[in-house]
């Protein structure tokens, strides 16, 4: 029976696979992963806070909040204040370093809000889109949906904000799933062409994008599809299993652990034998990078 057909129910039509860009490569990263995320409940412990996920989170909040103020508030000290205002403490090795990178955080926004517009009105700002087909329902919230002129005629432009320390390159934005199904889910939500991806770094100012046709578009849904359908799958199987010992064991084989130097960096580390036993957890203020 496909997958499909298990999910139908009673000759209705089957039940799509409803899931965001995020769990789809969570299962391509690591089935335990994703049971450990989505699946068991209740869910296993998580590891500590990491700082690197707090700067991000009060970049993304500065940058949004930044775009709420009426245009003549959006300064590049505004952008700096709300950074403050967003800040979190947590995952931070004590407050002498949560303090440094607040300030390294601030220069972030401050410089990169000074190559803004102010008087630009974004069509989408932290906006969620969605999109269906013949397996999926997908939907995801973008950080930034840009409105542009090129070569005469109006395109929209997904832009996704990038604060860890690794540069970027083209081929981050040409092979990254989730920013070719937000490109999708905008051109279904707004009706209009949506072919243009960026990553804008904020610690360096870089912003890498790649510009897709329908025919990589699609090559990109359809792999998307392939994932949901083996992660639907093994869902199905996970949910009908008995409540045993076996059953658990199944479960095990089903959804593999990935062993690799990621696991390091894996919220669950602890709780995962394959990984726990190959790596130890990474200080969580690790990902910063040495000048902490």
């Amino acid at each position: 029976m496909t997958v499909q057909g298990e999910l139908a129910l009673d000759g209705l039509p089957a039940r799509l696979f409803a899931c965001t860009p995020t769990r789809l490569t969570t299962w391509l990263d690591c089935p335990r992963r994703y049971r450990f995320t989505y699946l068991d409940r209740p869910q296993p412990p998580k590891g500590l806070p990491w700082a690197h996920n707090s700067l991000g989170s009060a970049v993304h909040l500065a940058l949004a909040g930044w775009y709420r103020l009426v245009p003549s508030a959006r300064t590049p000290p505004a952008a700096g204040r709300l950074l403050d205002q967003a800040w979190m403490h947590e995952g931070f090795r004590n407050d002498e370093q949560s303090a440094h990178w607040r300030d390294r955080a601030r220069d972030m926004v401050t410089r990169y809000a000074g190559t803004l517009d102010p008087d630009d009105e974004p069509p989408g700002i932290e906006r969620t889109v969605a999109t269906r087909t013949d397996v999926l329902a997908v939907s995801g919230r973008i950080d930034r949906l840009d409105r542009r002129a090129v070569d005469g005629a109006e395109q929209l432009v997904v832009v996704d904000y990038k604060t860890g320390r690794r540069l970027l390159t083209a081929y981050d934005a040409r092979s990254s799933l989730a920013l070719a199904l937000y490109a999708l889910a905008v051109t279904r939500t707004f009706r209009r062409p949506c072919l243009r991806v960026e990553l804008h770094h904020l610690p360096t100012g870089d912003v890498v994008g790649h510009d897709h046709t329908p025919e990589t578009l699609q090559r990109h849904l359809d792999r998307a599809e392939s994932v949901g359908s083996e992660a639907a799958a093994a869902e199905v199987a996970y949910k009908a299993a008995p409540d045993s010992d076996a059953a658990s064991d199944a479960a095990d084989v089903r959804f593999p652990a990935q062993v690799s130097a990621a696991c390091r960096w894996c919220d669950f580390l602890r709780v995962c034998p394959a990984g726990s036993s190959a790596h130890t957890p990474a200080e969580p203020w690790a990902a910063l990078g040495s000048a902490d």
